[in-house]
């Protein structure tokens, strides 16, 4: 879980995730000042620290020095957005052999509802424009996701901002992974401040990112393409 000055929240999302089973949680404080890594902590999470801001520089170092135990790794947002009741759902797509399984926001209608304009508006660019260069439809760019761990090396992800969830999905696609998306819950931050607010100046912002993430995705088509990985089931514990 990134986390950036998310006091209110952290401490219940993790006793979330505890309670759906999850035993090895790791949170990166994005430089916070009001005292999440403190409380990350006390509530059971291995704290890593990553000061060089960016939501895809805290994914990116948060999946540095893992265990070679960790065959999968879940990607999920730490202002109590994201339901730990879903986690469930997504390891049985992986089960049934989905190697890279994605939360999507856009199928129920409350948690449609409670997406921001900003969100909409990105979600809504994104996907139509993936499909275009790439020709598969995804329906969200949801932060709760789901990846096998060699897949997700395989990927050689670059972008460290808010486009390193599009590049994710743009190179599962371009590696032939088994890709599910399924509806989950979703409702309103709980607490602390959106890094991209709903407002005009937040939904400008995410479209130029997804904009300059797909021109320079579009660009580098030409990487030798792999086979994903297949077979193994995903194991949290």
């Amino acid at each position: 879980m990134p986390a950036l000055n998310e006091a209110e929240t952290i401490g219940g999302m993790i006793h979330a995730l505890q309670a759906a089973r999850l035993v090895r949680i790791r949170v990166v404080d994005n430089g916070s000042t009001d005292g999440t890594a403190s409380l990350a902590r006390a509530a059971g999470a291995e704290v890593v620290t990553e000061l060089r801001r960016g939501y895809g520089q805290a994914c990116w170092t948060g999946t540095r020095g893992l265990s070679r135990e960790v065959d999968w790794i879940l990607f999920c947002d730490a202002d109590g957005s994201d339901q730990a009741e879903d986690v469930a759902r997504l390891l049985a797509e992986a089960e049934k052999g989905a190697n890279f399984v994605l939360g999507d926001r856009r199928s129920l209608p409350a948690a449609r509802v409670a997406l921001t304009s900003a969100q909409r508006f990105g979600n809504a660019l994104a996907t139509t424009l993936v499909n275009w260069g790439w020709r598969h439809a995804y329906r969200d760019l949801g932060p709760l996701r789901l990846i096998q761990r060699d897949l997700y090396e395989q990927m050689r992800l670059r972008d460290r901002g808010f486009g390193w969830t599009l590049e994710m999905q743009v190179r599962a696609v371009e590696l032939g992974a088994t890709i599910v998306e399924i509806p989950v819950q979703y409702r309103r931050r709980l607490g602390g401040k959106s890094k991209i607010s709903g407002t005009l100046r937040g939904s400008v912002k995410a479209g130029v990112i997804i904009l300059t993430t797909l021109v320079r995705l579009w660009l580098r088509r030409g990487w030798p393409k792999s086979r994903p990985p297949r077979g193994r089931h995903p194991r949290f514990n």
